[in-house]
């Protein structure tokens, strides 16, 4: 058993705590956050055994979780590793579960102690923040992406495997950049999409007041994403612009020939349109 140590005690970093609790993977946990409500609503309700400092949470911690939102994750982790560095930690383990990766890799990639840190990304959330959203077995049966694992020692690794398996994760490995072009297609976009149909119906809705009164379950589950947080968002967009910029290019063209096949009265074309995109039940069953 480890002690954990949770850097952002939102969502993603509470429900780890949760699980990794309850499975008996940490047999203690500290947290620290930088919105004080946060922390101690964290403690309040059992996230984290105590608030911490930075310097505490690390010198305490034989793992700790980085998770906070891409813009600001970099410089933590470069602070984090120095102080490996400055502490001798050679046997702590850092990670991360930011959604985007390449330039993170970048920044670290020289650091003395870059290979105490283990780059993730666990493919799970819901559109719901802060502490308040943790909630058990939020990570069972999702893929959580290692990348660049051969920058990490191994032992770093072993561990790091060991804790998301405890969370019933599957482990898939691949670099930062595939790592960054997957992402883009399997969760960028569908924020982007899911945004702009918030937009679209929020425009709308100034005119037709029953709208929200007569949207469907379909309706609630494509929008629902456009709840996600703006501080979340904002930095994963513009960190992974240019293949959020291809994906987003690649759809437009997709809408594109919908929308002229239903100006043109094209059965044919929208029954190949549909058919065409039925194929993602070979892959999403």
């Amino acid at each position: 058993m480890s002690t954990v140590g949770i850097v952002g005690l939102g969502l993603i970093g509470g429900s780890m705590a949760v699980d990794l609790r309850a499975r008996g993977y940490a047999s203690k946990l500290v947290g620290t956050d930088r919105n004080p409500l946060n922390a101690s609503a964290a403690c309040r309700l059992g996230l984290v055994d105590r608030e911490v400092s930075l310097e505490e949470c690390v010198s305490e911690s034989d793992l700790i979780v980085v998770s906070v939102p891409v813009s600001a994750a970099t410089d933590m982790l470069q602070r984090i590793l120095d102080m490996f560095k400055e502490g001798n930690y050679t046997e702590k383990v850092v990670i991360d579960v930011c959604s985007t990766k390449a330039q993170i890799a970048e920044r670290l990639k020289y650091h003395p102690c870059r290979k105490r840190y283990v780059a993730t990304h666990p493919m799970a959330g819901t559109e719901h923040c802060g502490p308040w959203a943790a909630m058990p077995g939020l990570f069972d049966g999702r893929a959580c992406i290692i990348a660049d694992q051969e920058e990490s020692d191994a032992s770093a690794v072993r561990e790091v495997e060991e804790m998301y398996k405890t969370l019933n994760m599957r482990i898939v490995y691949m670099n930062s950049d595939s790592h960054d072009v997957h992402t883009a297609y399997v969760s960028h976009l569908s924020h982007v999409t899911s945004f702009a149909l918030a937009l679209t119906v929020l425009d709308k809705e100034k005119d037709e007041k029953h709208i929200f009164d007569l949207a469907s379950g379909g309706f609630s589950s494509t929008v629902r994403l456009a709840k996600s947080n703006a501080d979340m968002w904002v930095p994963i967009l513009t960190q992974n612009h240019d293949n959020v910029l291809q994906v987003m290019d690649t759809y437009i063209e997709k809408m594109k020939a919908f929308r002229e096949a239903v100006a043109s009265y094209d059965e044919d074309k929208i029954r190949e349109l549909i058919t065409e995109a039925n194929k993602i039940k070979k892959i999403l069953r």
